[in-house]
């Protein structure tokens, strides 16, 4: 059951929001949504789960939205693996998923990429908080 509110240094309720961007991402495909916006809840997804990771490691972070940085910030202990590593390039959506930069939007197959490597860093992020 989501919470309301809480302790912001809490992992779990970091979690809960990687989670339920990476739902909206993956639902939230309709005629009027834009593929670069649920990319954009893809980077959100990504970055909510390293955030929960560095938080139960108590690793302090910038307030940041860039995920290779993140990762950089991960102890050597719970590094991930290179796979999960790649979602680092979701830090594109940042503004290509928010903002009309682009004359073209993202195309299925990054939309399906992009699901795929948020989902990889939310599972590897659950395994680390074990």
């Amino acid at each position: 059951m989501p919470r309301e509110a809480g302790d912001l240094n809490d992992p779990a309720i970091w979690m809960e929001f990687a989670k339920s961007d990476l739902a909206l991402a993956r639902a939230g495909r309709m005629p009027e949504v834009r593929l670069g916006v649920l990319c954009f809840h893809c980077q959100q997804a990504a970055e909510k789960a390293l955030k929960a990771v560095l938080l139960f490691h108590r690793v302090e972070f910038p307030p940041t939205h860039n995920l290779m940085d993140l990762f950089n910030l991960l102890p050597s202990p719970v590094s991930p693996p290179p796979e999960v590593k790649d979602a680092s390039n979701l830090s594109g959506y940042i503004r290509k998923g928010r903002y009309p930069l682009d004359f073209f939007d993202v195309q299925p197959e990054e939309y399906e990429q992009a699901i795929q490597a948020a989902d990889r860093v939310v599972h590897w992020a659950e395994k680390a908080l074990k």
